[in-house]
């Protein structure tokens, strides 16, 4: 019998961006590519042809982010925002945290490490941050211990 693939769980929000960048890879990306690939056919001998090449790799990056976008939404379910909790930092919670050393305050959303983008402030469940206050509370102070060092972090605050 085969064992049944755990559900990695997503935002609503990021749920809609997989979609949307499908689709967006099977319509608008497939069509430029069509058409980068007509173009270098068009030049003639396709064997030094880079412009070819290029797009035949960017065609098999496309295909590839494809399947993996498909997979990521078979194998996905939203977080039921009803059991998120506002008393205590889990999967989907915005977190304000303070450095115990420079008191700069800073709001992460924790999400699935497939929708991580530091540049977002969206960070990965399994971040030293994210995992050391996963399950602690608005007030506590962790230690995260990292690669540049350890820190000590006050959660500030805890929402939706």
């Amino acid at each position: 019998m085969a064992e049944e693939q755990q559900k990695n769980k997503f935002t609503r929000e990021d749920m809609e961006r997989f979609k949307e960048e499908l689709e967006d890879r099977k319509t608008r990306v497939v069509g430029e590519i069509a058409k980068q690939l007509e173009e270098a056919r068009a030049q003639g001998d396709l064997s030094e042809n880079s412009e070819y090449d290029e797009a035949k790799d960017a065609q098999a990056k496309n295909a590839a982010r494809m399947a993996e976008l498909e997979e990521i939404l078979k194998n996905a379910e939203v977080i039921d925002e009803s059991e998120l909790s506002k008393t205590k930092v889990s999967l989907g919670s915005k977190v304000t945290i303070r450095d115990e050393q420079t008191k700069e305050e800073a709001t992460y959303q924790i999400v699935n490490a497939k929708a991580a983008n530091i540049f977002e402030k969206r960070i990965s469940e399994n971040s030293p941050v994210a995992a050391a206050i996963i399950g602690k509370k608005k007030g506590q102070v962790v230690e995260v211990h990292t690669v540049a060092g350890s820190f000590k972090y006050k959660i500030m605050k805890i929402e939706l």
